[in-house]
């Protein structure tokens, strides 16, 4: 069969109708999950962008060895395996950190798309005065990403002229003109929904009417109180929402043309994000910590650990619910198993298919989310454990660390030369470990890690387990093994 895999860059799951939301309308991606099945327990593993990409391409918790970097050169990765098999192989992305500077990522692919000047790509160098929504300091990077951000976007006339409009328009083109090969993969990947949220004004008036104040579209990671209000918060959450319809309705432009193409019967669809994004839950704006005296790490709580995912087969019954905890390196095995193509000995993540053919398979007991973990707990990293019921977060021996590793390696912050555990929290905030009960406590607002130490220990020893399973280096290992 052919297949499709959609990739939307930082969308929520529980902003998706599909998910139980009332309020925002998604519409084109709810159908797309009628006809799905919808994974209700799906995380992310590697976070963020680029390392969630490195998952997904080959199939491993990469957080365990790498972080924010190029793909590596010895890497295997599904597209080449997929053309193997006799497919022809096509990305289109306007995310822009997986191919600029050389990061590799069309790597196998029979042709690719770049759809530029999303975010703060070096793109445009005009116009030499830009305005910005809102007062600078409320901005992260203004000089820098949100200016050429601007001088990017500056030549738009029309909703079309969006990147996700753009990306899914080329897409469904590149489906017009290429349908008739004996059987392809079309990977897309859009940066919308994430920041800057610029939506057409009436996607934002569906849900702040009146709004007259200050947009703060691209806001500084971290406590949002510090500098927004409350009608400035709840303004950038109908920002972000017009922006979910936005990708919403361009993505409904490429199923359509699926559709008018007559490949429904012969096309496997899926469509994923690489994590959510805090609008003022836990006190945060952001999805870290970004401000201009600090960079380091945030707890990944459900609104950002927790992903949608969904898998559309042409010969599977449609509308039904997966509870398994399902991860990010599970799509390059499911990719490769509907292609009919071998899968390599280096993935570590479990084909979905037999989960989305109801074969109701042993599955895995924990799902683990983390930011790089190789030079230790030294910015606040801590390592998400999620099981049926219960979530740990775990921040790992911090103390340790920051005297093992080198400056360079500490939070982008002036400690000093002999940081402490005070000096980061100080910066960051409270870094504990967290325990909560999901199932009676979804928002996570009480902290059970004190009354069921037990549970923890548990959730703990899963997670050293599960480390070493992966062969994680013990040099990066001993940071996480005690829990205090």
């Amino acid at each position: 069969m052919n297949i499709i895999v959609i990739v939307s860059d930082t969308m929520r799951w529980d902003h998706l109708g599909c998910y139980g939301n009332d309020w925002i309308r998604t519409p084109n991606i709810d159908g797309l999950a009628r006809e799905s099945v919808v994974f209700d327990r799906a995380y992310a593993a590697s976070f963020p962008t680029v390392p969630n990409r490195k998952d997904v391409f080959t199939g491993r918790y990469t957080f365990t060895y790498t972080g924010w970097s190029p793909l590596e050169k010895e890497a295997v990765v599904f597209a080449p395996l997929v053309r193997q098999a006799g497919y022809v192989t096509m990305l289109v992305v306007d995310t822009p950190h997986i191919m600029r500077d050389g990061f590799y990522f069309d790597r196998g692919f029979d042709g690719w798309l770049w759809i530029r000047g999303q975010e703060g790509e070096r793109y445009s160098t005009d116009p030499v005065e830009v305005r910005f929504p809102c007062a600078p300091e409320k901005l992260r990077n203004p000089q820098r990403t949100v200016v050429q951000y601007m001088r990017n976007t500056s030549q738009w006339r029309g909703e079309a002229d969006h990147f996700c409009a753009q990306t899914m328009t080329a897409a469904a083109n590149w489906l017009e003109r290429n349908h008739t090969h004996e059987k392809f993969l079309l990977y897309v990947d859009t940066f919308d929904p994430h920041e800057p949220w610029d939506p057409p004004k009436w996607y934002v008036n569906l849900y702040d009417p009146g709004y007259e104040g200050e947009e703060v579209y691209y806001p500084v990671y971290g406590r949002w109180k510090d500098f927004m209000t409350e009608a400035e918060l709840r303004h950038a959450r109908a920002l972000y929402a017009g922006e979910v319809t936005l990708v919403d309705r361009w993505i409904g432009v490429l199923l359509r043309r699926v559709e008018e193409l007559g490949l429904m019967e012969n096309t496997a669809i899926i469509f994923t994000t690489d994590h959510g994004f805090y609008h003022g839950e836990h006190g945060l704006i952001g999805k870290s910590i970004i401000t201009p005296k600090v960079s380091g790490q945030a707890a990944l709580y459900e609104e950002v650990a927790h992903i949608p995912l969904m898998i559309r087969l042409p010969d599977s019954k449609g509308g039904e619910r997966c509870q398994a905890l399902v991860q990010s390196p599970d799509l390059m095995p499911t990719v490769l198993e509907l292609a009919g193509a071998r899968t390599p000995e280096t993935v570590q993540g479990r084909s979905l298919v037999p989960l989305v053919r109801e074969e109701k398979p042993a599955w895995r007991e924990i799902a683990v989310t983390s930011p790089s973990i190789v030079g230790g707990p030294v910015s606040g990293q801590r390592i998400t454990v999620t099981s049926d019921e219960w979530a740990l977060i775990y921040p790992g021996q911090i103390g340790e660390a920051l005297k093992a590793r080198p400056p360079r390696q500490r939070v982008r912050a002036r400690l000093g030369e002999a940081p402490t555990v005070e000096r980061l929290q100080e910066l960051l905030g409270k870094i504990e470990p967290e325990l909560f009960h999901l199932s009676k406590d979804p928002r996570q607002a009480k902290n059970l890690f004190d009354e069921r130490k037990d549970i923890a220990k548990e959730l703990h020893s899963g997670l050293v387990r599960f480390l070493e399973g992966l062969g994680t280096e013990e040099g990066v290992l001993r940071f996480w093994r005690r829990l205090e």
